[in-house]
């Protein structure tokens, strides 16, 4: 079969995991969405959860290229270059809906009855975290925050608020809990750094 046979059938299945969840999710319902017959998708993929494992590879390789563009932009100091990634996050979570993060929805979701989601879940916030971590370091080793500050426990922290930020606009669709937690963070992160009262004590 096709590449694009497959890709279709994934893109169409991060939608649909998206709004519907992963036990709600129907093959029949998928590939009446994408007119493709049933033979392709057990062609392509062995079972349901291989599927979902594959889409969560897919909206993680769309994750990492916003980090490239967003924390590869050397016109921006370190720490604007994470909150942008952040604020375009948001722009597409608004796309969307306001869904929040499909990590974050089928982790909730599954974590409780699947291992293998469980840990797929965790390793890609880890890999998230990693990649803020290492502009965080920069924005360390620029001044921009104290020396001796953790980049990887900003960055894990980050991720943790992000996410349940992300819960609370699903609820609400509306932006307000996302930008609410960007401006405290951001604003503590600030007043943390060179010449701020809590750098010089």
């Amino acid at each position: 079969m096709a590449p694009d046979t497959r890709q279709a059938l994934l893109e169409q299945g991060m939608t649909l995991l998206l709004k519907h969840g992963y036990h709600d999710l129907g093959v029949a319902a998928l590939l009446e969405a994408t007119g493709i017959p049933k033979g392709s998708f057990y062609h392509h993929f062995a079972s349901k959860e291989d599927f979902a494992l594959q889409v969560i590879d897919l909206y993680l390789g769309e994750v990492h290229a916003g980090l490239d563009h967003c924390l590869g932009d050397e016109t921006r100091p370190p720490l604007a270059r994470v909150r942008r990634f952040f604020e375009l996050s948001e722009q597409k979570y608004r796309g969307d809906g306001y869904l929040g993060c499909l990590l974050g929805g089928l982790g909730q979701e599954l974590s409780g009855v699947s291992a293998t989601f469980r840990k797929k879940v965790e390793w890609c916030f880890s890999e998230i975290a990693r990649r803020l971590a290492e502009c965080l370091d920069l924005a360390v080793r620029r001044g921009d925050l104290p020396p001796g500050t953790d980049a990887r426990a900003m960055a894990d922290l980050l991720v943790n608020c992000w996410e349940g930020a992300a819960l609370r606009s699903r609820l609400r669709r509306d932006p307000g809990p996302l930008r609410d937690m960007l401006d405290f963070y951001f604003r503590s992160a600030s007043t943390s750094g060179p010449g701020s009262p809590r750098a010089r004590r």
